[in-house]
């Protein structure tokens, strides 16, 4: 089968588009190409054709016009027999692919109408109504597109009385990357923090709970506020921060090899508090235990693997008992560890996801 997969936003090896599903569908024989916009020109990668049509230019709305036209008509000369898209400014150019005659397959990674409740740059007296009409286009939309992935059962569920065709492809590791037999007694004294960097992501509690944590923070990824890391700069917690920017996944990989703690303390958004993030597995794989947001699908998934601690993610004082904790009792987080490590082998893992994929296009 040919498939084109299209991103007007994300980066051309994003691990979920690229890494994931794209080299998944490669892998089983399907002819894949990734559309992206980032000017880094067309390349062959993991039996993957990119194809690259040209750098976003200007702002959001430049992007969310020009941008998702060339990539709309990137797909239409490719003619596939699937469009699986990523974005969702890319709905009204999806619905015209799906008009000329090819399969439209609409991947949603986030629950955009929650999410817009938190946007930062949409003025807080506007959300409700901005969300409130990106969820009517949404439905109309998913009704007439051929299949709809989902990140989370909880999105799935959402989306299921409107689309005969809906599965989630949940963003669990690939253990291959990620699993080694690090000795326990070879990690450092090192807390990580591997992701997208913002306010919501509970950055700041962070490194304000580590003067009284003893430990480090290994800090790895794109800032999404351009003050923020300013404003964190002249802290006392910053002192204690390896500013480690954006890794490859060989470099993520050792930064889990070396820390004994991953945290993921994302706060109490709409559209954090049902989130299955990629972050939390894999420290789980990695083998560390993890200090976690108190959600009740975070705790389920915790306290059944035995993997942690949860805390409340805007509460400085307790990250930092947790942390103490942790690296107080060696046995007890190494015990963890294990138990995470085990938790992901059994239940969280690609593979599975993939052949849920698989699956789903021989469907199509």
């Amino acid at each position: 089968m040919k498939i084109a997969h299209l991103t007007s936003a994300h980066p051309r090896h994003d691990i979920r588009i690229f890494v994931k599903e794209c080299a998944s569908l490669a892998a089983a024989g399907h002819e894949v190409t990734l559309i992206v916009a980032d000017g880094l020109g067309n390349e062959i990668n993991r039996g993957v054709h990119i194809h690259d049509v040209g750098p976003k230019s200007g702002g959001r709305l430049a992007r969310m016009t020009g941008t998702v036209r060339r990539v709309m008509d990137a797909a239409l000369a490719l003619k596939p027999d699937v469009a699986h898209f990523h974005d969702p400014e890319l709905i009204p150019a999806a619905l015209r692919l799906k008009k000329a005659g090819i399969k439209v397959v609409y991947d949603v990674h986030e629950d955009v109408p929650r999410q817009i409740l938190a946007k930062h740059w949409i003025p807080g007296a506007l959300r409700p109504t901005v969300s409130g009409t990106f969820e009517k286009l949404e439905d109309f939309a998913v009704r007439r597109f051929d299949a709809i992935v989902t990140s989370t059962p909880h999105i799935r569920e959402r989306f299921r009385p409107l689309n005969q065709r809906v599965v989630d492809i949940c963003n669990f590791p690939i253990l291959e990357e990620l699993v080694r037999d690090t000795p326990w007694e070879a990690r450092r004294n090192e807390v990580c923090y591997i992701g997208g960097i913002s306010r919501i992501r509970g950055i700041e509690p962070i490194v304000a709970a580590l003067p009284d944590s003893g430990a480090r923070l290994n800090l790895a990824g794109p800032w999404s506020e351009s003050d923020l890391k300013q404003k964190l700069l002249p802290s006392e917690g910053w002192a204690r921060v390896n500013d480690l920017g954006v890794l490859d996944r060989a470099g993520v990989a050792d930064v889990l090899a070396r820390s004994k703690v991953g945290l993921v303390t994302l706060f109490p958004t709409p559209n954090y508090v049902d989130a299955l993030p990629i972050k939390l597995f894999e420290y789980m794989a990695a083998g560390m235990p993890v200090i976690a947001s108190d959600f009740p699908v975070w705790r389920a998934i915790v306290d059944d693997a035995g993997c942690g601690l949860l805390v409340d993610p805007q509460d400085p004082a307790a990250i930092a008992a947790a942390i103490r904790e942790l690296l107080a009792n060696e046995e007890r987080a190494h015990a963890m560890g294990e138990a995470g490590k085990k938790a992901v082998l059994n239940k969280y893992s690609w593979a599975a996801e993939a052949d849920k994929l698989v699956r789903l296009y021989a469907q199509l």
